[in-house]
């Protein structure tokens, strides 16, 4: 969905002239929805915050292009493609499980569209530990999250889920490593 000054966007905006022709979009991803600004010269804002990268979407989230204020608006439901499941709950993870996920799911925040989830590879060399490590902890995680065995892009379900369920938050996915942190 596109917002802007141009006729032509989903969300027009033709009257201010703070906006600009493309100034943001608002996209479907298989968890729920992000907002992204393209370039505008005066900024988007999430929440009264500007952005600086593409951002997760949560009911009640205030967007502000210009002059013009916009709520979110989706239930939970629709918002994660169905009704609450009754294992939504965060499962109780080791704090290398923890490290995993978060390094599997870093990326997603990044400024591609269609970000992926981390590689094994990728999430060993930022932890500084073997690939072996990586996958029994994912396979650990899978099990915790109920990721099927035979699930087609297993590990893009377990980020969705971990980013669904609160078990991983926006503001632990900096751009630093792990290692950095410490």
């Amino acid at each position: 969905m596109s917002i802007g000054r141009g006729e032509t966007n989903d969300i027009a905006l033709p009257f201010d002239p703070a906006v600009s022709r493309l100034h943001a979009v608002i996209v479907r991803f298989h968890g729920g929805w992000s907002v992204r600004d393209v370039g505008s010269r005066n900024g988007t804002y999430l929440n009264g915050q500007r952005l600086l990268s593409e951002q997760v979407l949560r009911p009640d989230d205030e967007i502000r292009v210009g002059g013009a204020r916009m709520v979110f608006r989706c239930d939970q439901g629709a918002l994660h493609g169905g009704t609450a499941q009754p294992n939504d709950h965060i499962p109780e993870l080791t704090r290398r499980e923890r490290d995993v996920l978060l390094a599997l799911c870093r990326p997603l925040l990044g400024a591609e569209t269609f970000a992926q989830p981390a590689s094994t590879k990728m999430i060993a060399a930022e932890l500084m530990i073997g690939e072996a490590g990586v996958t029994y902890h994912l396979g650990n995680l899978y099990e915790k999250f109920r990721i099927p065995a035979d699930a087609d892009h297993r590990r893009a379900r377990l980020a969705d889920e971990a980013i669904r369920r609160g078990a991983v938050s926006r503001s632990e996915l900096g751009p630093q490593s792990t290692a950095e942190k410490l």
